[in-house]
């Protein structure tokens, strides 16, 4: 079976699609979904996130907001609110945050190539939040948070996706972060035989963003097709994904807060870290320039951090990440911080947030000591997945994010 393929895509009709829009489940907490959805009763929150229509305080992973979220969203198919395509079909799918622009594919990706690496992973996944998507996914008979992949740039993909995105769109609407979503239908099926054949002749995808929700479909697949002389053509051996070409996608820093400092002094952290980096204060905020280059913010105060090169390591593609030499060279060896998945002594903060909320999270005593790293790359990314590593927890950071319910995927 093939690396992609396209699908009978589940979505709303073109006037209600600006009020079924919304952000993806894992960004927002039950608190912030149910104000965003108040008064919007097409939001898609009330799919994704189902517990915002119980009563206050429902655990979240009770069996009744998985039935809930079934029942919304039969609610809108009853309704008509989402109407499902006659034919399978690509759909091409542009974003605009700002200044920057991304144009990808909209597709059904294989659960048999995830099962042997050719959808390439970087990140471990927790069996808790794999357990959740299973349960949601399969209470829904439907994948509505798409899986983020990228692909390394293909002329031909970018032909048919330009040729397409000169057409009328389906949708064309600005979210209320600020965010354009644009998809149009990809309706020739010259092209979307091209595209199945193109990208089947790759040697590989990669997860950018999604790692719980490709593992998950996994699991559903596996599940679906026990006692089955099964041929790997079912819906549900396909997961719904977005594909973008790598030099179009946008990985911002992901930065750290820790609460203490280990029991040392400001004047003691400042004098060990000099034995690993070249340290600098400097005035007002600083943004770390260039990989390897850190800043840090402590008692009112950024400093430039340059790691002394010989801590470097050479032909390792985790050990040299700029997260790693950070780890392993100051926050695990001096702020005891050794396991970062699990410690509740140190938080991460998304660079979309800017490094005046790593300000306002020390200055507010929160926090004693913040660092801002340089985004780590997307070749980076790709090095440590080929080499069938994981890279260390909150290591990407990816803008502008995909929406949920402009398009789902039914398992029929």
């Amino acid at each position: 079976m093939p690396l992609i393929q396209p699908f009978r895509g589940l979505r709303p009709v073109a006037e209600k699609a600006s009020d079924v829009v919304a952000p993806p489940y894992d960004v927002l907490n039950t608190a912030e979904a149910r104000e965003r959805a108040k008064g919007h009763p097409l939001s898609f929150l009330h799919i994704s996130k189902p517990e915002i229509d119980l009563p206050e305080g429902t655990d979240p992973y009770a069996a009744e907001v998985y039935k809930k979220g079934a029942e919304n969203l039969q609610k809108l198919i009853s309704d008509k609110i989402l109407v499902r395509d006659e034919k399978p079909y690509y759909y091409v799918y542009r974003l605009i945050m700002g200044e920057h622009q991304q144009t990808g594919l909209v597709v059904s990706a294989s659960v048999a190539d995830y099962d042997t690496n050719r959808i390439r992973k970087h990140e471990y996944t927790r069996p808790d939040k794999e357990d959740d998507r299973v349960r949601q996914i399969d209470a829904l008979n439907a994948q509505t948070g798409p899986v983020f992949l990228t692909y390394r740039n293909n002329n031909v993909v970018e032909a048919i996706t330009d040729k397409v995105s000169k057409t009328e769109p389906l949708y064309d609407l600005t979210a209320d972060d600020g965010v354009k979503h644009t998809i149009w239908l990809v309706a020739d099926d010259e092209d979307i035989n091209t595209l199945t054949s193109t990208f089947d002749a790759m040697e590989c995808l990669y997860i950018a963003d999604g790692h719980h929700r490709s593992a998950s479909a996994s699991r559903i697949a596996a599940e679906r097709n026990k006692g089955k002389n099964n041929l790997g053509d079912a819906a549900h051996d396909y997961f719904l994904s977005v594909i973008f070409p790598d030099s179009e996608m946008q990985i911002l820093d992901y930065n750290r807060v820790i609460t203490d400092l280990n029991g040392l002094s400001e004047d003691e952290l400042i004098d060990k870290i000099q034995d690993s980096f070249k340290l600098e204060a400097v005035s007002g905020l600083y943004k770390p320039q260039k990989s390897t280059e850190f800043s840090m913010y402590l008692k009112g105060q950024w400093y430039k951090l340059d790691i002394k090169p010989e801590l470097i390591p050479e032909d390792d593609p985790v050990a040299s990440l700029d997260i790693s030499l950070l780890q392993n060279n100051l926050i695990e060896p001096l702020l005891g911080v050794s396991d970062p998945r699990r410690d509740k002594r140190i938080d991460f903060v998304g660079g979309i947030r800017g490094l005046s909320e790593l300000e306002k999270r020390v200055d507010s005593g929160e926090m004693q000591v913040a660092f801002a790293l340089y985004p780590t790359s997307l070749s980076q990314l790709m090095d440590v997945a080929d080499a069938n590593e994981v890279m260390p927890p909150k290591s990407t950071w990816f803008e502008p994010k995909l929406a949920d319910g402009l398009v789902s995927h039914v398992l029929d």
